[in-house]
């Protein structure tokens, strides 16, 4: 029997524009409380580590929903699983700072007021970068980490530009019904140039209806788009390594993580192994579902 909950964030706040005040520059490191869900059997191991994951840009803690729900059955012993909202994104609130660093101590801040001492990880995309760099500034709070798709190199985000800015340009009328609402948004969307259908798939689940009968984005689009050179380098810094366990998975036809990366993460991760799914793009978790989880449970359950 699991139990499921949801957990929504203290306070949210939305900063709308670019011309923020001296109290942005004071408080741009501060924390904010994140949104997230549990998955907990009454059977689970009390002794051992939870398993925290993390979206990457555009997502949110509900598409992992079926893949938290086979980590909570499968894992051995099995683990409390918790999934959640990276600021700007999904039920957290909205920041105009959006920077690896202080989203690891959003990460940091959400593990005290769980009271966690030590955990799993695994992130996708910008999740795997927030994993590992919390792994690699707190190396003994982690016992395994699992990267999704991305590694700790500069990378170009240009197309991830281009959805923010095509999502920036969608209108819809008011009172429209929401399918109407997501046909319409999904035209719009490829005549702005995307035109793979499953991003705009994806990206579409990020489409509001607002109380007032106006349609909307889940997600920070202006805070996100003014921050969004801070997520093209991992900002590791000289000499860190992390220790343990750890696994990259990527999609064989992504180019977010290729074999020429390989060298460089081993330096960082010297304990690291790879394994690149065939037919899967950068989102390997949702291209090849089962195969990810087949992976990523063999290395969840072993010894050592």
């Amino acid at each position: 029997m699991s139990l499921f909950q949801t957990f929504k964030p203290v306070f949210s706040w939305k900063i709308k524009g670019r011309n923020y005040s001296n109290n942005f520059r004071k408080n741009s490191m501060e924390p904010v409380n994140l949104a997230y869900v549990v998955k907990e059997s009454t059977f689970s191991e009390k002794s051992s580590n939870p398993l925290i994951v993390m979206h990457g840009l555009f997502g949110s803690k509900s598409n992992w929903n079926t893949l938290c729900k086979w980590y909570q059955e499968k894992t051995k012993p099995q683990r409390k699983i918790i999934a959640l909202d990276v600021r700007n994104h999904g039920d957290s609130p909205h920041h105009p700072n959006h920077s690896y660093e202080v989203l690891v101590l959003d990460l940091k801040t959400l593990m005290k007021r769980l009271e966690i001492v030590k955990a799993c990880l695994l992130g996708h995309s910008m999740g795997g970068s927030i994993a590992m760099l919390f792994a690699l500034n707190y190396p003994t709070q982690v016992e395994k980490l699992i990267v999704g798709d991305i590694s700790p190199t500069a990378f170009k985000l240009g197309n991830f530009r281009d959805y923010i800015k095509a999502m920036k340009n969608v209108k819809i009328p008011f009172e429209t019904y929401i399918s109407k609402a997501r046909v319409s948004a999904d035209i719009q969307l490829m005549q702005q140039g995307v035109k793979n259908k499953d991003v705009r798939k994806f990206l579409l689940t990020n489409l509001i209806h607002k109380s007032d009968g106006s349609f909307g984005w889940r997600i920070n689009l202006s805070g996100l788009l003014m921050n969004i050179s801070n997520l093209e380098h991992f900002p590791r810094k000289e000499g860190q390594i992390y220790e343990g366990p750890t696994l990259f998975i990527g999609g064989a036809d992504s180019g977010f993580m290729t074999n020429s990366d390989i060298p460089k993460i081993k330096m960082i991760f010297p304990k690291c192994e790879f394994e690149f799914i065939e037919g899967a793009g950068h989102w390997v978790h949702s291209d090849k579902r089962l195969e990810f989880f087949k992976s990523t449970i063999e290395f969840l359950n072993r010894n050592g």
